[in-house]
């Protein structure tokens, strides 16, 4: 990264971004964080060696700044950020639901927006982050946002048309995983193994069948298939899995989060 870099709220999608970055080889010396809680700035100055700014100052230290607060506060944040905010800076935005229309209309003509979804597996540098340009963001404004997200984990380009699509998809994906894991493990209760066993058991396959989803390049049909012998104990599982309705259920599912996003987007038109 070759810009240096305010974050705006680092909470827990901001910090995870910051300990990616410097676990890049990003000097905190050019890094810089805008944090309303004294306790807070203070422990991310303890544990990462950045500074704690005002707006102003961050604005003027650097040219890209990332928005990482809740929706709730972003329309208060812009008024305050307006002022400081001139076309030279670059402004990358994780508010969940916020088009860049919004945040161009506050911040003035010009001002190059970049939205980002991320999900929260950038904890732990596996996110699955979406990058989508607004009126006055050029490739290379884009590429800025990637150097910034990537070593989180994987980055994709799509338009902002899409984005709340991807919201529910992959935004809100991790928390269907959990729900399903969840189920799996109390069915191994219910099946007489203790909870820790369990839990183990269908953590590791999960992730196991994670990464033969991204490494082995065949369709989730052919790995499903490899897994279901005709007669056996997997097939009479997926028989009641298509009898309860569950592929529909999850379909439906990510459709109501879609529009719901849809819903909360509007808010800001």
């Amino acid at each position: 990264m070759t810009d240096r870099l305010g974050i705006i709220g680092a909470g827990k999608i901001g910090e995870s971004l910051l300990a990616g970055l410097l676990r890049s080889g990003v000097s905190a010396d050019d890094v810089v964080v805008v944090e309303k809680f004294q306790e807070r700035a203070e422990y991310l100055y303890k544990q990462y060696g950045v500074r704690d700014l005002g707006i102003e100052e961050a604005a003027a230290f650097a040219r890209v700044l990332l928005i990482a607060v809740k929706p709730q506060d972003i329309g208060d944040l812009l008024a305050k950020m307006a002022p400081a905010i001139t076309p030279r800076h670059l402004i990358v935005t994780v508010a969940a639901g916020i088009p860049t229309s919004y945040v161009e209309r506050q911040l003035g003509d010009g001002v190059p927006v970049v939205r980002v979804m991320p999900n929260t597996p950038a904890l732990v540098d596996q996110a699955m982050s979406v990058v989508a340009a607004g009126a006055h963001a050029g490739p290379d404004d884009l590429d800025a946002a990637e150097r910034l997200l990537a070593p989180v984990g994987k980055v994709r380009r799509l338009p902002e048309s899409q984005l709340d699509a991807v919201t529910a998809l992959s935004g809100s994906g991790p928390a269907y995983f959990f729900y399903l894991v969840e189920a799996m493990i109390d069915a191994g209760i219910l099946l007489g193994l203790p909870r820790a066993i369990a839990a183990d058991l269908i953590v590791q396959t999960a992730l196991g069948a994670a990464v033969m989803l991204r490494d082995s390049g065949e369709h989730p049909v052919q790995l499903r298939e490899g897994v279901t012998s005709p007669g056996g104990t997997t097939i009479m599982a997926i028989k009641e899995l298509e009898k309860h309705g569950v592929r529909a259920a999850l379909i439906e599912a990510i459709e109501a989060a879609r529009d719901r996003s849809v819903e909360l987007g509007k808010l800001y038109d």
